[in-house]
């Protein structure tokens, strides 16, 4: 990019990315300027690292004055520092939605933003002299406000959190899809319908270059390879052939029959099989396998004549994601009076699209030999 400069910050001292999602390579806070006849910042950062984007976008600008600030998302990871961006340098408008302006008092008490907002929508441009901002409204990707911008000189769309992923980019790596993944479906896969929408528009324009709010700037193979991605994922159709099993064990009767479950589908031709634990494993990476995969085998034990509320968990994330077109098995698990099971199904019948197939296998405590040939009819009836 010849006259898009990155400004963006890492943060290696976070541990909880919105207070849920674990970030052991951090977070990087992108924004950009771009450098013209009149010059345009592109969004500002977490107010955990203030000073350092301050610092940098004095630094960029070497004395020069910024005429606008484009806020294409107000999460607070993105558009702390508005105020003081616009405090440091009077002159500079704030361009936006008008859904943002609407949220600004929300973020900023008694910060005077009338005289200095640009409202914009869908369609609008905004010349920056041999640089031309062109609007889009990408509404619920994630939050209300959201817009993107395509640059049309050098052929650049910022994209707000789209394409974005986990990881400072001090830290990044070539796999870009793993942690954008585990991004995409926790932090936008509720919302598939809307990035549809969003790409449908992105593919009437000329893109070279994408410059995301989190993570690396894709361009090239790395671009078309995220563009495909975002695609299968916001149709929500499985994205590689395997089989999750997701288990939640009180006393490890539960665990062992999902581990013996997975062996057989193993032995039965599985490509992949991913087994995991959800009273120990990272929430976030099991709903990503469970996007990710076409199949997925749920057992738990019951409780408080419920189920283990690992388990319930776990399906009420998938509920509130989204979650559909999707091949279930059930294993419940109960000493006395197995209920799991009946709860399990009931909350993977509010999913859309989503199959429950037979036997639901019932271990009593422990697994027993005729247990293990009901999962083996389970692991059949998978795989089918």
């Amino acid at each position: 990019m010849k006259h898009i400069k990155y400004i963006g910050v890492d943060d290696l001292d976070i541990d909880l990315f919105e207070s849920q999602y674990v970030v052991p390579e951090g977070m990087s806070y992108n924004s950009y300027l771009i450098e013209d006849d009149r010059i345009a910042v592109m969004d500002t950062a977490d107010r955990r690292k203030a000073d350092e984007w301050m610092t940098g976008l004095a630094t960029a600008l070497d004395g020069r004055q910024p005429d606008y600030l484009v806020a294409h998302h107000m999460e607070p990871d993105h558009a702390s520092l508005i105020a003081d961006a616009l405090k440091a340098w009077p002159e500079m408008k704030l361009v936006c939605s008008a859904q943002t302006a609407k949220m600004l008092p929300n973020f900023f008490d008694n910060f005077p933003f009338e005289e200095r907002i640009h409202i914009v929508k869908e369609g609008d441009t905004l010349c920056l002299g041999s640089h031309t901002l062109h609007f889009i409204a990408a509404p619920m990707v994630h939050w209300p406000e959201v817009i993107m911008s395509y640059e049309s000189t050098e052929k650049v769309l910022f994209s707000a959190d789209g394409f974005g992923k986990f990881g400072a980019l001090c830290n990044e790596t070539d796999d870009w899809a793993c942690e954008a993944r585990r991004y995409y479906f926790n932090i936008c896969g509720k919302y598939g319908a809307q990035v549809q929408s969003v790409l449908k528009k992105a593919a009437t324009l000329n893109i070279q270059t994408i410059c995301p709010l989190h993570g690396p700037v894709l361009e090239g193979e790395a671009m078309a390879e995220a563009i495909r991605l975002y695609d299968i994922w916001s149709r929500y159709e499985p994205e590689s052939e395997g089989v999750l099993v997701a288990y939640a064990s009180i006393h490890g009767g539960t665990a062992k029959a999902a581990e013996r479950l997975g062996e057989l589908l193993r032995e039965k031709g599985a490509p992949k099989v991913v087994v995991s634990d959800l009273s120990r494993d990272d929430m976030a990476e099991v709903i990503e396998d469970a996007f990710r995969y076409p199949r997925i085998v749920v057992a738990a034990a019951s409780y408080d004549a419920d189920v283990f509320p690992p388990m319930h968990d776990f399906l009420h994330h998938l509920q509130i994601k989204n979650y559909q077109k999707r091949r279930f098995g059930i294993v419940e698990n109960g000493s006395w009076a197995p209920c799991a099971g009946r709860i399990m199904r009931e909350m993977i019948g509010s999913m859309k699209d989503c199959t429950i197939v037979e036997p639901l296998v019932t271990i009593r405590s422990r697994m027993n030999a005729a247990d293990e040939q009901q999962l083996a009819l389970l692991a059949d009836a998978m795989l089918a």
